[in-house]
């Protein structure tokens, strides 16, 4: 119990901290101007993460710690460490040259490695619910998610403080949400979910190099296009701006959000070709194979729960489909026999979640 309240005095001592910092910086009405704007693309990117994660949704719990580390120890992390980077700059340098260094090489270098770790550390801690590409992606955009959502209560309350909502000639905090909340919300993801990629990539192997190569690879090229994009917007012109926006980062979010179709698509058919075998163990019944088998059956299955028997039943059949899919990618990660206490584990919560909704079906009926 000890290690996660220390996790928690962590995350609120950094979220407190950012907090006084950007009050004291840009003052208290413009935080709440910041934190207001902020709300608005921060919840269109959690939103489709959370779309990314249906087939096997993530613990909440999880999920909530990789926004909350985002949010406040990773962004404190790399405003420490940006800081102590242009100061440095500025002193061999010269004044001005600082805040180029910290933009093109200790920001991208810091902040992908601020928000990998905490996606590596999933793997490491929690292995065998990390199940490849997929939750590489979510908990890498939801990392990110927070970081993002922090920097933006400081740019947006920024622009507000210098110069209020602006008035055509001037950017102040309209602008600024046109920029980062319109144009760039997935920025921060679309970086971390590169590292992510590698780190998915790294947990479905069984080749050491591969699972040593893949992450690394994954985070060099988050590097680098952090790096582009923060040369593209500090160095360029904003016609060299827009020509890297369109021609590199929108085709490279397009190839990411296809990666993600196509590992839905494997993740389904991993699941459809598992059901038949857990049918002959009696791990579910036959009935259950075509709602099981797609997104929209699962959907209807909890909905009609809900109309029936109330939240809870929805809730006992959510957990039981995820159990499902549990052990599906279980199966194929790991033959029988080879994972018995994982396994055990997952059987016994299909089993709670499966008696749970028969029984509140009973009382309702």
């Amino acid at each position: 119990m000890l290690l996660p309240v220390l996790g928690l005095i962590v995350v609120a001592v950094c979220g407190l901290t950012l907090l006084a910092l950007a009050t004291v910086r840009v003052g208290l009405l413009a935080v709440a101007i910041g934190m207001a704007a902020a709300l608005i693309p921060v919840a269109v990117v959690v939103a489709a993460f959370l779309w990314i994660d249906r087939w096997e949704p993530e613990p909440a719990k999880l999920l909530l710690l990789a926004f909350a580390y985002g949010a406040c120890i990773a962004t404190i992390t790399a405003l420490l460490i940006n800081n102590t980077a242009e100061t440095v700059g500025d002193l061999l340098l010269g004044n001005g040259k600082g805040s180029r260094v910290s933009a093109l090489v200790s920001a991208p270098l810091v902040e992908e490695a601020a928000k990998g770790a905490f996606v590596l550390a999933i793997l490491l801690r929690r292995s065998e619910e990390f199940d490849g590409i997929i939750d590489g992606i979510v908990y890498a955009g939801f990392t990110a998610a927070g970081f993002a959502f922090t920097e933006n209560i400081y740019y947006f309350g920024r622009a507000f403080a210098d110069y209020g909502f602006g008035d055509g000639t001037s950017a102040g905090v309209v602008a600024a949400f046109v920029l980062r909340g319109v144009l760039s919300p997935f920025t921060h993801p679309l970086f971390a979910t590169l590292t992510g990629i590698g780190l998915g990539v790294a947990a479905g192997s069984a080749s050491k190099a591969t699972r040593i190569l893949a992450p690394l690879a994954g985070y060099v090229c988050a590097v680098f296009l952090h790096a582009l994009w923060n040369g593209a917007a500090t160095l360029g012109g904003a016609k060299t701006f827009l020509n890297v926006y369109f021609l590199i980062f929108v085709p490279m979010f397009i190839a990411v959000f296809l990666l993600v179709l196509l590992q839905r698509r494997r993740e389904q058919r991993i699941i459809v070709a598992a059901l038949p075998n857990m049918v002959q163990a009696r791990w579910i019944a036959a009935s259950e194979v075509e709602l099981l088998s797609s997104l929209t059956g699962r959907r209807q299955w909890r909905r009609q729960a809900r109309r029936q028997s109330g939240r809870r039943a929805a809730k006992a059949v959510a957990a039981y489909q995820a159990s499902v899919t549990q052990l599906a990618f279980l199966k194929r990660a790991k033959p029988t026999g080879q994972s018995p206490r994982r396994e055990q584990e997952l059987l016994t919560s299909l089993r709670n979640s499966r008696a749970e909704a028969v029984r509140l079906a009973g009382e309702n009926a």
